[in-house]
């Protein structure tokens, strides 16, 4: 909104105007203006939620030994990231960006879907919330239209990366002078080769093309899905998915900022994506918002992010990893929530194959993975049998958060580095 007024001003030569031209300078503003919102806003919806008594309450101790901790905390906390990242971003973003709006358009429907699951367990005082088959139809909506969207839209277009071969030069890399609709994702740790999910449906002959748009669609509803759940998991401690998010956000503002640049991807070899330079002011919100919201939401935490808050994070991180073509590296990413969505898959596995056999057993203490640091083995089932109980005692639940961070950090700066790998 107040780029448009500005960029209209310019036009009259008005001193100062040009600035909001610059993507870095509204960047700036945006994450500025999130830290802002969330610590004004997050202090008065935290005691709004305190006089409506808004809070957690006891939950069953075998399906959350740690809930008495939460008893008295205010909940819904999403609210205040969602108002943090979108507030800048409808104030200093290019709303005509098909990329942004699909950000903001994720933001919401999952904001909605997760602020849905929060209000059944608090005031319908069902703690089983939303139903795990509702919640998956709501991902997989917005994957399915982000994936159509991008199919379809002929906004959405990228320059490939070419190498150029010169007698006595060194290989250069340059791109395609006409922007075009691509199929191509970046593959980490390969060196010139995109992959091509038009290459990988070839089988289907002439149709190759269109079940290649047909398999990139089935590929977003699964980021989208997989990373939503995962950072849904990671939210078990104070400040926990939070920190980690923020660190994911700089690494992917990272990268939308060279697939914005075309010497800098160029420099990179990767794919050239005009207008996607409008995902940095995103993601400089969502930093911000993140680190706004870790002024009341670190231990001990005055207010919990809930669903509204965890299933919008792993969707937002989903999408825009996605239109920069930079979907493989997620796993890299966000490895913490992959390791998370992976102990509780093993766990249940693991206890369901000792079942069939008469034998109660499990692989870790607990799970997801961060509960089983934080679990003694006084807190133990005596008649299971645990395939590993290290640590042997439990850690701090401030250790292991900080911990967590400095793992995603490490992951973080991998999945940058991998570029140059290539």
């Amino acid at each position: 909104m107040l780029y448009y007024i500005f960029r209209f001003l310019d036009q009259f030569g008005i001193s100062g105007t040009h600035l909001w031209g610059y993507i870095s300078f509204r960047s700036i503003l945006a994450l500025i203006l999130s830290l802002i919102v969330s610590a004004w806003f997050g202090e008065h919806f935290i005691k709004f939620l305190k006089r409506r008594q808004i809070t957690e309450t006891a939950r069953d101790s075998k399906i959350d030994p740690f809930g008495q901790k939460k008893i008295g905390v205010p909940s819904m906390g999403g609210i205040i990231i969602i108002a943090s990242i979108l507030i800048p971003v409808l104030l200093l973003g290019r709303l005509r960006n098909v990329y942004l709006l699909l950000m903001i358009a994720t933001t919401i429907w999952l904001g909605f879907l997760g602020g849905m699951d929060d209000f059944i367990k608090i005031f319908r005082h069902n703690k089983e919330g939303l139903k795990g088959k509702y919640k998956i139809v709501g991902q997989v909506s917005i994957g399915l239209i982000v994936g159509l969207v991008l199919w379809m839209s002929p906004d959405v277009k990228a320059n490939l990366n070419v190498e150029v071969e010169r007698p006595g030069q060194t290989v250069t890399v340059t791109h395609t002078q006409q922007a075009e609709k691509t199929l191509k994702t970046t593959i980490p740790f390969v060196k010139n080769h995109n992959l091509d999910y038009s290459k990988i449906m070839s089988f289907c002959g002439d149709y190759a093309n269109a079940a290649g748009w047909i398999l990139f669609v089935i590929m977003t509803i699964l980021v989208v899905t997989a990373v939503s759940n995962g950072a849904n998991l990671n939210d078990g401690m104070d400040g926990m998915c939070a920190g980690n998010s923020a660190i994911i956000g700089v690494a992917l503002g990272i990268l939308a900022y060279v697939s914005s640049h075309y010497e800098y991807a160029a420099y990179l070899n990767i794919m050239y994506i005009p207008d996607s330079q409008e995902l940095v002011v995103f993601f400089c919100a969502f930093i911000g918002a993140m680190i706004g919201f870790l002024w009341y939401n670190a231990y001990p935490a005055q207010i919990f992010m809930g669903d509204t808050g965890s299933l919008t994070i792993g969707g937002i991180i989903g999408v825009g990893a996605i239109i920069i073509h930079k979907e493989l590296l997620l796993p890299i990413l966000c490895g913490v929530f992959f390791m998370e969505s992976l102990s509780v898959i093993i766990q249940v596995w693991y206890f369901k194959l000792g079942k069939r056999r008469g034998v109660k057993q499990r692989v870790f203490k607990r799970t997801p993975i961060h509960d089983n640091f934080r679990t003694t083995d006084a807190e133990l089932d005596a008649d299971c049998k645990y395939l590993l109980r290290w640590p042997r005692g439990a850690w701090l639940e401030s250790k292991i958060t900080i911990r967590f961070w400095i793992v995603t950090v490490l992951l973080a700066a991998m999945a940058i580095i991998t570029l140059k790998i290539r």
